[in-house]
């Protein structure tokens, strides 16, 4: 059996600064005490796949639908797209998370949050990017938020001092 060599990441994730690589590596760590197949895991599944390359393969997983992987990152969905496109039965998965959200930990939530958003900003094809920006706005919106825009993500974790703090609360600056 060879071994695969190399960062477990996918490639495009290296030109982001270590502040946003940082954080989408965090945000993939499930919440506990969840179903391993209700709605929080099958973002999360698709969340990894997007994030890192599938161990099986040696390579990154295209949509939420390719088989491969396990449960840390297996299929969120079966079939295939010739009716209705995953970008739209994925919302199933949506839905009943954000109607499940008063019992996903917080913490997860918010670091799920902050991952969507570097997805939806940063994600080099067009339609997954797209997707998590949506996301990424709903889960905003659903806080009562307003959504950073992709410059000021970048101020905030672009692996400045100064940019992160512009926007940090003094009781959490160290």
């Amino acid at each position: 059996m060879s071994r695969k060599r190399g960062p477990v990441t996918q490639e495009w994730i290296h030109e982001l600064p270590f502040m946003q690589q940082s954080v989408l590596i965090l945000a993939m760590r499930g919440p506990d005490g969840v179903s391993k197949y209700g709605a929080a895991k099958m973002l999360l599944r698709w969340y990894r796949r997007c994030v890192i390359k599938a161990a099986f393969l040696g390579e990154a997983l295209r949509d939420p639908i390719q088989p491969s992987g396990g449960s840390f990152d297996g299929p969120s969905l079966e079939g295939d797209d010739e009716l209705d496109p995953w970008t739209e039965r994925m919302m199933v998965h949506v839905n009943q998370y954000l109607r499940e959200l008063d019992g996903i930990p917080h913490h997860f939530h918010m670091h799920l949050m902050h991952g969507t958003e570097i997805l939806g900003y940063k994600h080099p094809d067009a339609i997954v990017r797209h997707w998590w920006h949506c996301l990424y706005l709903r889960l905003a919106n659903d806080a009562h938020l307003h959504p950073e825009s992709e410059a000021e993500l970048d101020v905030r974790l672009g692996d400045s001092r100064d940019g992160w703090l512009h926007r940090a609360d003094p009781a959490t600056v160290a």
